[in-house]
This record gives C-alpha cells, structure tokens and sequence, in this order.
C-alpha cells in the first residue's frame, strides 16, 4: 500500500513550508503592528454548541467521544472564537482585537479539486462601537494585501442591510424572504427576476429595487444609488443602511481613489450570519477570493452576548501562495499569476447550444472568427478575447476553477454542478425540460416494485438533481449515474426509471418511454466567477450587452 495521505491531504516539505512561513511571519507582523494579540481555540468543537452560534453545515468530520458528545472539526476559525470571547471575556474588557493562524477542514461538493485542509490567518475585531470596526478591519486588509504584494489586488465591499430592510418593507410573506435570501446567497440573479415577474404582490418600485440592488457596483456614488431605490420602494431612511457606509467610504476615500476598493451588492450572502458590512479581497491571479470578512454581530447575539459588535475577515495561505507565484495547491488559480490582463476567455458550449451561443456572442458585439467553424480547435482566439470549446457540461468546473472568466451552458449544467458562480442572463435558447419517465409498458409497475422495495431506481445524467427532486416528493430513490442513452436502463430493467432532460420527447417516443413528471425547466445561461464579475468590468459590459439583446 503507497505511503499516501487521504484524499485533498497533503504533506507540505521544507521549501514549501518555508514560503509559507515567509507570508504567515509578513501577515503577523501586520496584525501585531496594529495591537492584535494571538489566540488558539481547540481542534474540536462540541457540535451543539457551535450551533448556536450559525449554522454548519453538514459535514463528515464528525465524531463521538468516549462520553458520547458529538464533535466537529474546525471547519472555521471565527465560530469557535466567538464561542470563546462570548463565555470567557468580560463585557468590561472589551473591545478586544484578536489574531489566528490555524488549520481547518472542509468538504462540500463544490470543493472539487481543492483541498480539504487549508490555513486561515485573520483578525476579530470585538466590542468597537459605530462603523469604527468595518473600517479598521478593511484598512488592516489592504495593508496586508499590500506589504505582500499580492498582484492586482481589490476589496469589494457589500451589505446584507439594504436587502434585509428592502425584504421587511416589500416583502409579501416570510416564503418570499427566504427565497430571495437563498437565491441572492446563490447569485443566481435570472431566478430573482423571475421570481419578482411572478409575484404580483410587488409594487413596480420595490420589484424594480429587488431586481436592481444585486446588480449595483462602483464607487460611493452606489449609496446615493440606493438611497434612491430603496426610498421609491417605501423604506425609511433611517434602516437603509447607507448612513454606515457612507461614514466607511469617507473613511476608505484613498483605498477608492486609487482603485483598490469598490462596492458591490452581489457579494451578499450567509444571511443567518453576516449583519452589516461584507467584504472580499481579490487578486487578478486567483479565480476566488483571497479573503472574506465582514460584520457578525449575530453570532455573539446567539452565543448570549447581545449588543456587542464583532468584525473581522480571514485569509488563505494557500490561495496567497499561488498569486505569490509559490508552489502550493489552492486548486482554484487562473492563468494570470502575474498580475498582468489576458484575453477575455469566454467558455463556449459545443453541441446543440453552440449556434445560440455564436449568435449572442456576435449580436453583442464580439468577434467571432474560427469560433463558426472550430473543426478540433480547443481555444480560438479572436482579437482580445479567447474562446475556449468545452462541453456545457463541463463549462462551469472552467470558469469556477479559473480556465474562463466567463461562459454560456444550460441552467441543468449550472444547478447539477452546484458552484461558486454568478448566474447573469438568460439568453432566451436551449430551452429544455427536466423530466422523469417510464417504459409505456410498464406503467403502474414502479407503484407495485416500490412497495416491496422501498426505493425507486432511477437512471440519469443528474445525480444531484434526480435526488433533489425525490427528496422534495418524499421517496427513497438508487440512482444509477450514466453518461449517455440512459434510456438503456429500464428498457434493459436495470433501472425503472429515468431522469433526463428533453426538448421535444422525440427520443423518449422512440424508445417507448412517457414521461411520469415534468420537473423543472431549464435554457442557457451567461454565467461568469465572481472574481471576474467583480473586478473585470469586461464581463460586467458583457452582461449588460447580453442582457439588452
């Protein structure tokens, strides 16, 4: 057996853990320049309690000690230091200003090529009083980002205020509150307009400030931007939430006259944690966030300690290293490690959606070139844009992990895939439905193998949403995962069912299947990382463009 680490654990030899040392030494120094004392909490955390800070996720990292209490692994650092400063400092000792370096674990989904053991290095900032804190902690940010010389670096600063007041002024029930939560935490700004266009208990102006705010992005001038919206849409001014970051851009007015700070509202997210302020560091090197911080003043509230304000942001040693051009394994690094532009890649669909996707691409105004006629061309490039021939399948793994800024596929491709993406148009082709189906001849036959069985047997292309969809009915389903004529496996009886996506029914009619239920339904999409969508502004025009044809 191979002396071998588990999978996404790797051992670090000397000359990287020497790199590592250099950064972590440059980061400290910048922390304790600035007052902040180092703090360690365990490895281990006892589950329930953790929780009643936020919630965790689910993950395997779990285990029973001898006394048969449920622990979970570190999978963050400002959980479990919250949990300490809510029940070991004193309110009379506060503001407190703490610093960390630590490991942590993680394993979801969409870590796909990514360690699941990475370091954190970052601050908490606990018990300052007015916006004080925001600033200070974005300032200590830029300084960081700076004396490390990180290529290209820029703060993107959002709030989850505005939205929160916007949802309790307009918002016609809690149904709708929570939906919008989840889609704006997804970026998935095609469904929040859909969802708006559906509900017709929306005035014009508060579904015009719902569809607006995620979208906002610039300088200062944002605020009077929302000011403006969310005062249309009947919010008092007093719970915009502008005042605040008003005081934080006259505070930061260098970091934005020099370019290295902007707003934008699509970095929203992690509402049942974050209560004010939001913000993201990021490299032109990196194709996701170099840091993430923010306000939790919540977290404390839930650990007891109400009243108390907490800020403060994490960094990732690994995803330092590579935009330092060192050797490491962040697994999520672009082509652009130093800090130079490159041509705008643009992943395009091979298949039924590439016509469409030319078509769109051409009437926004990009060349198109070879991109008509590929022939075994993998990447054609077109003036100062690159297109890159993938499957739709696989374009969004491209433009998360940084091959693409930017890309077009199907929405099936974009939900199966579950990835840190922002979802801009929908481009009006590929339009296409989810849909669950059965051999003709055997109708009623899936109802009298269930009751014996207890599952149902399902071949598909669509692991994730073939369980989702079982899930939301209440029915234990196998899934069979195949990647082509899925139609095969009831028809073969390995399966009794298939879950696949059809335009018009014609190979289901031809292979004897009919279709039990239709599930969702899907058509292509313009989707960028948010990286590029928030420090690029050529996929921003992109967009725009896109969405005016």
């Amino acid at each position: 057996m191979a002396l071998s680490t588990p999978s996404g654990f790797r051992d670090i030899l000397p000359h990287e853990a020497l790199v590592r040392e250099r950064i972590s030494t440059t980061i400290r120094e910048c922390f304790a320049h600035h007052g902040y004392l180092p703090v360690e909490t365990p490895l281990l955390e006892v589950r329930d309690i953790l929780e009643q800070g936020s919630a965790i996720d689910e993950s395997p990292f779990q285990l029973f000690d001898s006394d048969g209490c449920l622990l979970t692994l570190r999978a963050d650092s400002t959980l479990p230091i919250a949990r300490m400063i809510a029940g070991r400092v004193r309110a009379e000792d506060l503001p407190v200003r703490l610093r960390y370096q630590a490991p942590v674990v993680r394993e979801e989904a969409q870590l796909g090529g990514q360690p699941r053991q990475f370091t954190q290095a970052g601050i908490e900032l606990v018990g300052e009083k007015g916006s004080k804190a925001e600033l200070e902690a974005v300032d200590l940010l830029a300084e960081v980002l700076e004396t490390l010389d990180v290529p290209g670096w820029r703060i993107v600063l959002g709030s989850v205020t505005p939205l929160e007041s916007l949802l309790a002024a307009i918002a016609p029930d809690e149904a709708f509150r929570r939906k919008v939560k989840r889609l704006v935490h997804n970026s998935d700004f095609v469904a929040i307009d859909e969802l708006v266009s559906a509900t017709p208990a929306l005035t014009a102006e508060g579904a015009r400030a719902l569809k607006s705010l995620v979208r906002l992005s610039g300088g200062p001038e944002c605020i009077d931007a929302i000011d403006g919206l969310l005062a249309a849409a009947g919010v008092p001014a007093e719970q915009r939430g502008t005042a605040e970051l008003a005081e934080l851009a006259q505070g930061a007015a260098g970091l934005f006259a020099a370019g290295r700070a902007s707003f934008d509202f699509s970095v929203m997210n992690s509402f049942d944690y974050y209560t004010g302020l939001i913000f993201k560091g990021y490299s032109s090197g990196i194709a996701a966030a170099v840091a993430t911080g923010g306000r939790y003043d919540s977290v404390l509230r839930n650990f007891g300690r109400d009243g108390v304000s907490a800020c403060g942001f994490a960094l990732s040693l690994e995803r330092l290293q590579e935009v330092l051009g060192e050797q490491g394994a962040s697994g999520i690094v672009s082509a652009r490690t130093d800090g130079t532009a490159r041509p705008l890649r643009i992943a395009v669909p091979k298949g039924s959606l590439l016509k469409g996707s030319i078509e769109a691409l051409a009437a926004a105004g990009l060349p198109i070139g070879e991109l008509e006629n590929p022939g075994r061309k993998l990447i054609i490039a077109c003036g100062d844009v690159e297109y890159v021939i993938v499957r739709a399948t696989d374009a969004p793994a491209f433009v998360a992990h940084g091959g693409a800024d930017c890309g077009i596929c199907g929405s099936d491709s974009l939900l199966e895939a579950d990835l840190d993406l922002v979802q801009l148009v929908d481009l009006g082709f590929g339009g296409c439905k989810l849909c669950v189906a059965e051999p003709a001849s055997a109708q009623g036959a899936v109802e009298r193998t269930q009751a014996w069985r207890g599952t149902v047997r399902v071949t598909t292309k669509y692991p994730r949403l073939t369980r989702a969809y079982y899930e939301s009915i209440g029915q234990q389903v196998d899934i069979v995962v195949l990647h082509g004529n899925i139609e095969l496996g009831p028809l073969l009886g390995m399966t009794d069912r298939i879950v696949d996506i059809t335009a018009t029914g014609t190979t289901l009619a031809e292979n004897d299947l009919v279709v039990v239920d239709e599930v969702m339904s899907f058509s292509a999409r313009f989707f960028a990382s948010p990286a590029a969508y928030r420090c690029d502004s050529r996929v921003r025009a992109l967009a725009d463009r896109l969405s005016a044809r």
